[in-house]
């Protein structure tokens, strides 16, 4: 079983490799008891988003870590993916403009994840 920050690691790596867009990271651990991290990010299109979100919740499979649920899948502009202590915001660049996470959102820290983006 993987801890929390091990999860989000794993969930950046993936969004990385799967060329998703301006990864964040927030930490909402202390800012509510939804989920220790919230990772957000922009896919190109519908098609990207889906793609993301498939990716994402095979590899964590792989890791013994199952979604707990997914939302917003058929329509693809905000997917959620809900891995319980991480939940993972699938955006295309309206919907990430639109709902402006990182504002709603804005006590909680922001997590460094330079080190998991490859350049």
């Amino acid at each position: 079983m993987l801890t929390p920050k091990e999860v989000m690691e794993k969930i950046v790596a993936v969004l990385d490799e799967k060329k998703a867009g301006d990864i964040k990271v927030l930490m909402t651990r202390d800012v509510t008891v939804l989920a220790d991290y919230f990772v957000i990010c922009t896919a190109t299109g519908t098609t990207h988003a889906k793609s993301l979100s498939d990716e994402v919740e095979f590899q964590l499979k792989q890791e013994g870590e199952p979604a707990l649920r997914t939302e917003g899948y058929s329509g693809g502009t905000w997917i959620l993916v809900d891995f319980g202590c991480v939940v993972v915001h699938i955006f295309t660049e309206e919907g990430r403009k639109f709902y402006n996470l990182e504002h709603l959102w804005q006590d909680a820290a922001v997590t460094d994840i330079s080190a998991l983006i490859k350049e």
